[in-house]
């Protein structure tokens, strides 16, 4: 299985209705973040709990970082695909407004 398809089975994991609640965000794979190589994902936008007049603004972004999951978690198969999910349902928590603080509670830090 290719890292991209781990990314697309990880959301296809999501609820149906959270699926369907995600409004205005790509999802996408990159190599790497340019200022923190070391990042799994980051989310770029402004939380579903914090739009208020959302007219004109450019669609929310969340970026999974194939690089440096690979390097940390490539050896075992299983362990990849579930750091991916992980990492994929951490950053669209982020879209739906959970700080890192409350996902520390949850364990999805």
């Amino acid at each position: 299985m290719t890292f991209d398809e781990h990314v697309e089975r990880a959301l296809a994991s999501l609820p149906a209705d959270l699926r369907s609640a995600m409004s205005n965000v790509e999802i996408v794979v990159e190599d790497e973040n340019p200022e923190d190589p070391d990042l799994f994902g980051l989310y770029f936008g402004i939380p579903l709990t914090e739009r208020h007049d959302y007219s004109g603004v450019l669609p929310d972004k969340i970026a999974i970082y194939r690089r440096p999951l690979e390097e940390e978690f490539g050896d075992d198969p299983a362990v990849l695909e579930e750091e991916i999910r992980i990492t994929v349902l951490h950053e669209v928590a982020h879209h739906f407004g959970i700080d890192e603080d409350r996902l520390d509670e949850l364990g999805w830090s």
